[in-house]
Parts: C-alpha cells; structure tokens; sequence
C-alpha cells in the first residue's frame, strides 16, 4: 500500500481499494429493535470502551468489568449531544447489566466536553485518555482538539458496588505538529479531526504506543499523492505516539500507521488486535466521510499487517468489515472490536432507527419528539465475527450491552447464521 510515487513509507487506504466495497452476507449485521431496558434510563451513552490492563486484555476488579461512554442527557436533541458530551463510567458483574457509577472526572478535566478515547488500568492507578474538545468556559463552541489524559483514578469496591474516584491530574499530552498531523489552521477538508486516543503496548517489542485518529498535511497545488485535488482534501490518517519510558502520560509524535488520503476524511476510533503474529487494526467510518466518487457505508473497517508497523492491506480486499443492513444505515455506528477465544466481539451504540428512507438531514427536520424517538441512544447487540488471514465474517449477534470476559461461554451458533430480525421484517 506504500505510494511509490510520492516517496511517502506510509501504507494507504487506495481509492482502488475503497472502490470494492459492497455489503454482503459475511459484512452485513442484523437489524436492531430497540431493547427492553436500556443501558441508562437518564441518559443517552455512544462512543464506548473497556477499561483494559497494559496488555490490552479487559480489567477485571473484585468481579466487576468496567466501561466508559460519552454520555448527554436524554431530553437534549441527539444531534446536539457531542456539544454537551460528559464521559461517564458504567460497571458489571455478568457483561449485560450496566450500572452507572457518575461522572468520570470532576470540572478540571480539559474541554468544554470531552470525547472518545480509552483507558488503562495500571498496577492499581486508572489513566483515562480523551479527546479535549474546545475550552472550559467558552463562550461560543469551538472544534479545536486536543488529546488529553486524566491519570490517577482509583478504583473501590464494597457489596454495594464500584466507584472511581479521584483526585485526577489532567494534563495535555499531544497536539499535531502540523507535518506528520494537520493543524486546525491547515485543513481544508470537510471535517477537522485530532481525537479518539488508544493506548497499545506492542507484544512484540514491548513499545508503548497511543493510536489516535488525524489527517494528513497535503499542501494544496502539490499533487503529493496523484489524485484529483478534490480528493486531496479527504486525508484521514491513523496516528501513532510513543512513550521510550513507557510513562502512560509521556508521549511523542511518530508517523502515522496508515493513511486514507485521497479516500476518506475520517478513520475514526482506530485500535489494534494481534492475533498469531498479525496486526489486525481497525477503524470506523460514515459514509459521507469517502471522497467524491466512492461509495462506502457507516461501518467497521478493518487492515491487517505483520508487524506495528508494517504494510497495512485491507482486510476482505476493501476493508470492509461490518455495517448495517441497506435498510437501516445508519442503526448503529462506533465499533469497538477485541478478542474472545477464536472469535472478535464487537461493539457500538444503538444510533438511528427506523428512519425508513430518511437521510441524517432530513431527521434533523423533524420535529423534537420524532428526532428523540428515532434515536437509540443505549449499547447495541454485540457482533461476533470470525477472522482468519486477511478474511472476516460476521458469524452471529449478542444481545445488547453483552460484554463478555474472555473466559465467558458463549451461546452455541447456529449451523446457519440467520441474520436476527429477519423473522420481523425490515425497517
């Protein structure tokens, strides 16, 4: 995937690539309905992720698990909800039902509100990396992001339950440099990005690394990467940081692992599973994110090489790995994939529903009580997925919110996987 032609060492999503995309029965999930109980009765959640220990698998604390949402209060318009985004904390015993522990952080974490990211737990200490977006006490919402880390959390449990607890140090710990990673002032593009961190340790070397979602600098009238200037402007890239200490709070930039110049604008909430010497990273993307004559769905994507560092190629050819039926584009969205025995669980929240040919723009017309009731707002069923080489498919569904431990038994699968929902009709 390296482009030779302009001297870049940096594997690319091609457009040649993106160009194959189509659903099918191995990439296509189920159609969702909405669940009997929701995750949280008060509030709407999104973007998740687990707390995880240093390499990678899920933190288990006196037999509870633990994962941390975006959040916003349910009667706020869903589409306003990244402008009031608070991360809060959810716990379990059994991976299905969810209690909501409060607040992550107190009022001194960086942002006028934070978005995605992940978090570590390490010998006793919680580090939970964000996405600082705007500044605390701004007047009029700015887009400027930031990546930020709020370390020092503890971790207590009684017979009533779990809790995390400060007091955190907030601190600012990357901000593009404006030649691996596009300034705000630089872009040119449809959507600025410099968000979404994700702590790695490499099992091979034991390198310490943070992933994070970025665009590339491409100098207008260059023609760096022989496209279409048009296309130029959609430069989604994953970027990598690296502790040499391996000090969860000290980083610096390095080149990124992949880029989608010239293809999409947007390779969101990137993260990494190895799995018998191979690097399986992925990302999630809309499909308004793709240039100018591509076609691609709201879905996982999915890359694999055979080191960190390696030749990323797509996975099943396009890179393609999971979206939502084409009657339902856009149920659910923000997929969080990591492994459980010979499978891939993945993740994501309930988005919108039953839209029955609407557009995104079009919900935004509708009025405040239909805009809620489209909106899921709550975990989505849990999809499994089978990999092997440079292939996946989708191979069963979980019910919503079912996080399971790695250890967890899973239901037996059905000789023929049947696509739940069908049974009901589509929307």
């Amino acid at each position: 995937m390296t482009d030779e032609t302009s001297g870049k060492s940096t594997p690319r999503w091609t457009r040649e690539q993106a160009a194959t995309i189509e659903r099918s029965d191995a990439s296509v999930g189920p159609i969702v309905y909405p669940p009997e109980e929701e995750t949280d009765d008060d509030v709407h959640i999104w973007d998740t992720w687990l707390l995880r220990n240093r390499d990678g698998s899920i933190a288990e604390i006196d037999g509870y698990r633990v994962i941390f949402s975006l959040s916003a209060p349910k009667e706020l318009l869903p589409g306003k909800r990244h402008d009031v985004a608070t991360i809060r904390y959810f716990y379990s015993a059994d991976g299905k039902n969810w209690t909501c522990g409060g607040t992550a952080f107190d009022d001194e974490a960086f942002g006028s509100r934070q978005w995605a990211g992940s978090a570590l737990y390490d010998d006793g200490t919680v580090y939970l990396y964000y996405t600082a977006a705007g500044y605390r006490g701004e007047e009029e919402l700015s887009y400027h992001q930031r990546i930020a880390v709020g370390a020092g959390g503890t971790i207590e449990t009684n017979e009533g339950g779990l809790s995390i607890e400060g007091p955190w140090s907030h601190e600012i710990i990357l901000e593009p440099d404006g030649e691996y990673y596009e300034r705000e002032a630089q872009s040119r593009g449809m959507i600025y990005t410099f968000r979404d961190p994700w702590f790695f340790e490499d099992p091979a070397t034991g390198e310490t690394c943070l992933l994070f979602e970025a665009n590339t600098p491409v100098p207008e009238g260059e023609n760096t990467y022989d496209c279409d200037p048009v296309h130029e402007e959609f430069n989604g890239s994953v970027g990598l940081a690296v502790s040499g200490t391996g000090d969860p709070t000290d980083w610096d930039l390095r080149e990124p692992l992949l880029e989608g110049v010239c293809t999409n604008q947007e390779l969101e909430r990137p993260h990494l599973i190895v799995r018998d010497g191979s690097y399986y990273l992925f990302i999630s993307s809309h499909e308004h994110t793709f240039a100018p004559g591509l076609e691609g769905y709201d879905a996982l994507y999915g890359f694999v090489a055979d080191s960190l560092r390696g030749e990323y190629e797509p996975l099943n050819g396009s890179g393609l790995v999971a979206t939502n039926p084409a009657s339902a584009p856009f149920q659910t969205y923000s997929w969080l994939a990591y492994p459980h025995r010979e499978e891939i669980l993945v993740s994501s929240f309930f988005n919108y529903y039953d839209l029955r040919g609407l557009s995104l723009d079009d919900v935004a017309g509708l009025p405040p009580k239909e805009q809620q009731r489209r909106f899921g707002g709550t975990l989505a069923p849990t999809l499994r997925i089978e990999l092997a080489g440079t292939e996946t498919r989708i191979i069963g569904a979980l019910e919503h919110g079912h996080l399971p431990l790695p250890g967890e038994d899973l239901p037996k699968l059905l000789s023929e996987y049947r696509l739940p929902g069908e049974d009901r009709g589509e929307y």
